[in-house]
Formats: structure tokens, sequence, C-alpha cells
């Protein structure tokens, strides 16, 4: 008798979710990052999203870091996370907006300015 194959889960992802395909929360990115929330584990959860709740409670983590740590595919944290949102369970940071593109003009000003301090 073969063994399952390593890194494939025994339950699909579509069943963790509880059949629910979509976040009720369509803002929920990869890069969203979760955190606790103050409310108190209520009884009933899916095994999957109380696996989420003690992934947070080593710290915040972004919705791809807890989808790694959890074994599922993000699109199925992503409604975890949504879900454990509306219940206050989770709170949801936007991600960090990319930095606009720097001014190649005022790097050349920094470097030559670091240049005459070190002549000095």
């Amino acid at each position: 008798m073969t063994g399952r194959p390593a890194g494939r889960p025994l339950v699909p992802a579509y069943l963790s979710t509880g059949g629910v395909t979509r976040p009720s929360r369509p803002h929920m990115e990869r890069l969203t990052v979760l955190a606790l929330g103050g409310e108190p584990r209520p009884t009933g959860l899916p095994a999957a999203a109380l696996a989420l709740l003690d992934a947070l409670e080593g710290g915040s983590l972004a919705v791809v870091e807890a989808a790694a740590l959890l074994r599922l595919p993000v699109s199925a944290v992503r409604v975890l996370a949504a879900d454990l949102v509306d219940r206050d369970l989770v709170l949801a940071r936007a991600p960090i907006p990319p930095a606009e593109r720097f001014d190649p003009d005022l790097l050349k000003r920094v470097a030559d300015g670091l240049r005459a301090l070190k002549r000095t």
C-alpha cells in the first residue's frame, strides 16, 4: 500500500472554508496584515480557523505567511481571515503601499554631499 504523497493535504482547501469560495471582505489582499483581535474564541470554530488563530498568537502575519504556515492556498486563508475579521477575532490592516519611485536627482545630490563630507 502506498502512502499519501508528501505535501498534499488530506482535506481539500474548499472544505476548510466550509465551501465558501469568496471572502466577505473583497479588500483582503495577499499582503494584508492579520493580528489577533480582542474577542475571546467562541466554541464551534472550524479547525482551519482555530489553526489560523493559533498561528497569530505569535504575532502579526501577512495572509501569504499564514497560508504558508497552514499549508493552505492563499484564497482559502483569505476566506478564513475575512470570516474571523467579521467576528472581531482578527484585525486586518491594509498592506503598506510601495514607496514612490525615487528621485535620481535627489540621490545624486545626497551622494555628492556625502563625498564632500568624506573629503573634509
